[in-house]
C-alpha cells in the first residue's frame, strides 16, 4: 500500500481501528464546528509565491526555544497512544527522534515519562502538564520531567472542564482495561476512577494568572502555554513571563465555536511582537499549511491527530514515513513560494479572500 498524503493515513486509520477508538480521536465538542473549520480556515487562505529565486538549496531547519529542529513540525500532546499501536508513545518518541523533532508528551500518556525517555534517549522533548486538584500530583509530575532532561513544562490552559464530545458519551468510552495514565501509576490509589482511569473531576477548575506564578517558582524550565486564543490572554502572558504560546483550540475538543487556530493566530502575533514565541496547533494537513502558518508568525507547528494516524499504519516507521511526507510538502512550498529558508517566509507570502 502506497499513502501519500496526511488523508490517506486518516483514511487507514478510520479503516483500521475500532469505530468507539476512532470516534474518541476525531470526535469534536458539540457540533464539532470548531474542529472542521480548523481545516476549512487553511483552504481560505492563499499563497502570493515570489518566482524567479534560485531555490537549487532549500534548508528547513528551524530553532524553538534555542534547540535547532530538522523542519517546524513537531507532536503535539495528545493522550493514550496505546489506542493506535501497542507501543504508544514509545513509538511517537522513537520517531520523533528519528526526523529531528520536538515530541510534546502529554500527562495522559500511556507509557511513563521514564520510559519515553528510555525509548529515545537522544530525542528532544517538552512535558505537558494539566494541574489536578490534588496539587502534590502536578509538583511529582514537573520535578520528574526536569529530572529526566525534558526541555520545557507545555502548560494547557483551556481545560477547566472536559468538552462535551458526544460521540463519547454515546458510545460510553472506556480507557481499556490493559492501559492506564502511567504517569498517574501509585498516585490516585483507592479513587473511583473516570473514563479516562483517573479520578473523575480530578482536574483543577480553579486556576489563575497566578498559577502560572506558582509554575514558575516550582521549575527553571521554560513555560509554555497551550489554548491561547486571544490578544488578550495573549497580552496577560507576555506579562507573566512565559516562553511560548501555542495557539490552540484543543482539535475543537472543547469550546465549540471558538475560532480556527489559524485565524486566531493573526491577532495574537500582532499581540506579541517577537517578545515570545509562538506555535500553533489545529488542522495541519499538508505542507502548504505549514507554510501558511508560518507565514502569519507562528515559529513551528505541532500535528495531534495525524500523529495517531501514522501510529496506526505501521507504528514508529508509520509515523516517521508521514513525518517524511509534510516534511517533503513543505520543502516544496517553499521552493514554489521562492523561500530557501524558514527565515525567508513572511506575511508577504499570504492573503485572504476579499468579503
Amino acid at each position: 500500500m502506497s499513502l501519500v498524503c496526511l488523508s490517506d493515513f486518516e483514511a487507514y486509520a478510520k479503516k483500521h481501528l475500532p469505530k468507539v477508538t476512532w470516534e474518541y480521536l476525531a470526535a469534536g465538542a458539540d457540533d464539532s464546528c470548531t474542529r472542521d473549520d480548523n481545516l476549512r480556515a487553511y483552504k481560505r487562505i492563499r499563497l502570493r509565491p515570489c518566482l524567479l529565486h534560485d531555490v537549487s538549496m532549500i534548508d528547513t531547519k528551524t530553532t524553538i526555544l534555542g534547540t535547532e529542529i530538522s523542519f517546524p513540525v513537531g507532536i503535539a500532546p495528545t493522550g493514550f497512544h496505546r489506542l493506535a499501536w501497542p507501543s504508544g508513545e514509545l513509538s511517537t518518541a522513537k520517531a520523533a527522534e528519528a526526523m529531528n523533532t520536538c515530541y510534546i508528551a502529554s500527562t495522559y500518556a500511556t507509557c511513563s515519562m521514564e520510559e519515553i525517555v528510555a525509548a529515545a534517549p537522544g530525542g528532544f522533548r517538552w512535558f505537558q502538564l494539566y494541574i489536578h486538584r490534588q496539587r502534590s500530583a502536578s509538583v511529582q509530575l514537573v520535578r520528574r520531567a526536569e529530572a529526566l532532561g525534558f526541555q520545557a513544562v507545555v502548560l494547557t490552559v483551556d481545560v477547566p472542564y472536559p468538552g462535551k464530545r458526544r460521540d463519547d458519551i454515546r458510545n460510553n468510552f472506556q480507557l481499556p482495561q490493559h492501559m492506564s495514565v502511567k504517569n498517574f501509576e501509585g498516585i490516585f490509589e483507592d479513587q473511583d476512577r473516570s473514563e479516562y482511569g483517573l479520578p473523575a473531576n480530578s482536574m483543577e477548575p480553579n486556576l489563575s494568572w497566578e498559577d502560572v506564578r506558582w509554575l514558575q517558582g516550582l521549575t527553571h524550565l521554560p513555560i509554555v502555554l497551550k489554548g491561547i486564543l486571544t490578544k488578550e490572554d495573549t497580552e496577560l502572558a507576555v506579562r507573566h513571563g512565559v516562553q511560548g504560546i501555542i495557539v490552540s483550540n484543543h482539535g475543537g475538543r472543547q469550546l465549540d465555536g471558538v475560532p480556527a487556530s489559524i485565524d486566531a493566530l493573526v491577532e495574537i502575533k500582532e499581540a506579541v511582537r517577537d517578545k515570545v514565541e509562538i506555535y500553533l496547533d489545529g488542522g495541519v494537513r499538508t505542507g502548504t499549511d505549514v507554510l501558511k502558518a508560518l507565514a502569519l508568525g507562528a515559529k513551528c507547528v505541532f500535528i495531534g491527530r495525524p500523529a495517531l494516524w501514522g501510529l496506526t499504519y505501521k507504528g514508529e516507521e508509520g509515523l516517521q514515513e508521514l513525518l517524511q511526507i509534510l516534511k517533503d510538502e513543505f520543502r516544496l512550498s517553499m521552493a514554489l513560494t521562492g523561500c530557501r529558508n524558514v527565515s525567508e517566509i513572511g506575511r508577504h507570502l499570504v492573503q485572504f479572500p476579499r468579503l
